[in-house]
């Protein structure tokens, strides 16, 4: 016969309550200890997301440093570009008396103060935008039904130029003008004529093979008769205003490259038109009465 023992009973009911009191406690751990790892993790990726925010910030840092320093080396250029423009126009001997005159005032006030400066960078900023915008309209009207290697337009300095070639304008050998030019110089003269502030120089270049005709005797006389025949033509069929035109002969001299090849004298042989400020206006922009207050 079995004995009934209590204890026995309980001591039982006590093992297995503790032992899933055990078990819930140890999950309750579990999920804390996948919160604390999760955590972790997005603390890990918020370091190395500000690491990255503080790199990017010290690269613009340095970027701005750079920066700052290339302005400063822009203006010291500026400076030594203005003394020595100042050092050139010391130099000139042909000038109007008014030109002289406000030479002389600019001079004098550059020692006062700076806003000199100024105007003469505003100066240049609007003859660079005046002469870029011209090129581009010339570029534009004379693309079409010319070859590249026949024109070249590009801007020097404060002008522009315009070099065609001679089989563009005129016959070989000659000045007379081909049928060509016209349709070519009126194209020319329109932009011209948008442009009156602007004067126009025709210079008549050869290449170093001698001529000598009952009309010619020589390439200087060549290249002058080149350069008056555009001009008569853009004075007369086209309505330029004489008094912007001039006309120069350049002969074989300055010549783009050896007169070695039938190319390079080719090339050599060639018409160009400058584009350029009248001087009296060109003056008045570095007049020191127009600097800014």
């Amino acid at each position: 016969m079995k004995i009934f023992n209590p204890y026995i009973i309980v001591a039982g009911t006590l093992l297995v309550f503790t032992s899933c009191v055990t078990k819930k406690k140890y999950k309750a751990l579990q999920a804390d200890l996948a919160t604390a790892q999760q955590q972790a993790t997005a603390c890990e990726n918020d370091a190395a997301r500000l690491r990255s925010d503080n790199t990017n910030l010290r690269n613009t840092v340095t970027l701005k440093d750079e920066l700052v320093e290339d302005l400063k080396s822009q203006l010291a250029d500026c400076k030594k570009i203005r003394d020595k423009q100042l050092s050139t126009v010391g130099d000139l001997t042909v000038l109007t008396q008014a030109a002289n005159d406000n030479i002389k005032e600019t001079l004098s006030q550059l020692e006062r103060k700076d806003k000199y400066i100024h105007l003469l960078q505003a100066a240049k900023s609007k003859a660079d935008s005046i002469n870029l915008a011209l090129a581009v309209n010339l570029k534009s009207v004379l693309k079409e039904g010319l070859d590249d290697k026949d024109v070249d337009v590009k801007v020097d300095k404060t002008v522009v130029f315009i070099n065609l070639s001679d089989n563009v304008l005129f016959k070989p050998g000659s000045s007379d003008l081909s049928p060509k030019a016209n349709a070519v110089l009126a194209k020319i003269a329109k932009i011209i004529e948008a442009r009156q502030d602007l004067e126009v120089m025709v210079e008549g270049y050869t290449d170093s093979d001698p001529i000598k005709n009952s009309c010619t005797k020589d390439n200087w006389d060549l290249s002058v008769h080149r350069s008056t025949s555009v001009v008569r033509m853009l004075q007369s069929e086209f309505k330029v205003n004489p008094n912007r035109l001039i006309a120069a002969g350049r002969s074989e001299f300055n010549a783009l490259v050896p007169n070695n090849s039938d190319a390079n004298k080719a090339l050599n042989r060639r018409t160009r038109i400058i584009i350029l400020p009248k001087l009296n206006e060109f003056y008045d922009l570095l007049d020191p009465k127009n600097a800014p207050k």
